[in-house]
């Protein structure tokens, strides 16, 4: 008698063969969006179990800190502290956006204050005292700091020097070379008409401006929402529902127009935040959409896999280092604009502190790999919400320190433990 193993009429399965029975395997996103508010609910509480925090630590933070200052002094939330707070935060936030994408690679840059100075003292030097356009003083001013940069990132990524090393010898020899250059003038005031001291002073009154500005982010996020759930379905893969996105958009829309009445409630939109998030928008992108930004990511995660895959390792540690030099020039002359001068204090104090801080409490991890732009805006909102409401009340600098720094340990601790419970959770 012969085996026959022609296919089952049943079920199609050869007769010979044994039928593993079993669910079809389902993405789990699906099914948490299949489940509603329910379903979003737990999965949030999953992320939050397997140590997935994101943006949740600094947001919370964040309310806490406006919240206790407000209790204690009712102009904290006024629109004038506001308004002097976003301008506060640009300078400084520019800096720590070239310093999340150093983080990204694992490293460190404690050059970008001496760096920021030292680009604001060669814009005033060309500027002021030598009579150059501003506009080409400014594009000095950036070449510096790119250029100091490469240095940095040629040592490293090159000649192998650890980055610590390379930027702390940075730090000293910019900061002897802002000297050198400010010679005895010692301070450079700029003028208060020029462009870059408009930087920090000039102000769109009109209404129409923050709301404009308010209206483009969300229309720009709904689109830019929309377009990739249409791509992910003709592809075939998860993608945002459109009532999630709906959803998502306005609370996007209730915090941007929020914030835009805010500021009409007193001098309007500034220029410097106009700066502040077109930069972050931009980088954002260069990181999240581009291929250069997922080799900023791959080697964060893993240098040697990512020389393997092709990736020019070298290249793209110059690079960032590079960039981190152009960012530091650029947030040193929004600083040089606040105060309307360039000195030889310029990039010292706790600048450099700010910056790395920034990053790390908005949620930029020091192992490197894990991190977005938009932690320097986070991040510098804490450290200057800290800084603004205890000078309200009065407050020393020796306090603002001790408490920036318990802040910036408690941010790093977080850290620390949301690696280790991903790890332990197997999602590393």
């Amino acid at each position: 008698m012969s085996t026959d193993l022609s296919k089952s009429p049943e079920d199609g399965t050869p007769a010979g063969a044994t039928a593993v029975a079993g669910p079809a395997l389902v993405d789990p996103r699906l099914l948490v969006r299949e489940q509603g508010l329910a379903g979003y609910l737990r999965e949030f509480a999953r992320k939050m179990r397997s140590g997935e925090l994101g943006s949740v630590p600094v947001v919370v933070g964040l309310i806490v800190i406006w919240a206790i200052f407000q209790s204690m002094d009712s102009n904290f939330l006024s629109a004038q502290n506001l308004s002097n707070l976003s301008v506060y935060v640009v300078g400084t936030g520019l800096i720590s956006v070239g310093i999340v994408f150093v983080l990204l690679l694992g490293e460190i840059d404690l050059s970008v204050g001496s760096v920021s100075g030292l680009s604001g003292a060669v814009f005033a030097v060309l500027a002021v005292n030598n009579g150059m356009p501003e506009w080409a003083a400014i594009l000095f001013a950036l070449l510096t700091g790119a250029l100091a940069g490469t240095v940095h990132g040629f040592f490293f990524a090159k000649i192998g020097v650890p980055a610590f090393v390379v930027t702390l010898a940075g730090l000293l020899a910019w900061n002897g070379l802002m000297l050198q250059v400010l010679d005895s003038t010692g301070t450079i005031n700029l003028d208060d008409e020029g462009l870059v001291a408009t930087l920090s002073s000039h102000y769109f009154s009109e209404v129409a401006a923050a709301y404009g500005l308010a209206f483009v982010a969300v229309a720009g996020y709904f689109a830019a929402q929309f377009l990739d759930s249409r791509r992910r379905n003709a592809a075939g893969i998860p993608s945002r529902p459109m009532s999630e996105i709906a959803v998502r958009t306005g609370v996007l829309a209730l915090l941007a127009f929020l914030a835009a009445y805010m500021l009409n409630q007193y001098k309007g939109l500034p220029l410097a935040l106009l700066i502040f998030i077109v930069v972050l928008v931009g980088f954002d992108l260069l990181l999240r959409r581009t291929t250069y930004g997922r080799k900023v990511f791959a080697l964060g995660g893993n240098t040697e896999a990512a020389r393997r895959a092709g990736i020019n390792v070298t290249a793209v540690r110059i690079s960032v280092f590079a960039l981190a030099g152009t960012m530091a020039a650029f947030g040193g002359l929004l600083i040089a604009s606040r105060i309307a001068a360039a000195n030889q204090g310029a990039g010292s104090g706790n600048l450099l502190m700010e910056a790395i801080a920034a990053a790390v409490i908005g949620g930029t991890s020091l192992f490197g790999g894990r991190g977005k732009v938009w932690s320097a805006l986070l991040g510098m909102l804490v450290i200057g919400s800290i800084a603004n409401g205890l000078a309200l009340l009065g407050s020393p600098a020796h306090v603002q320190y001790m408490i920036t720094g318990g802040v910036l340990l408690a941010a790093v601790v977080i850290d620390s433990v949301s690696r280790r419970t991903q790890k332990s959770a197997g999602r590393t």
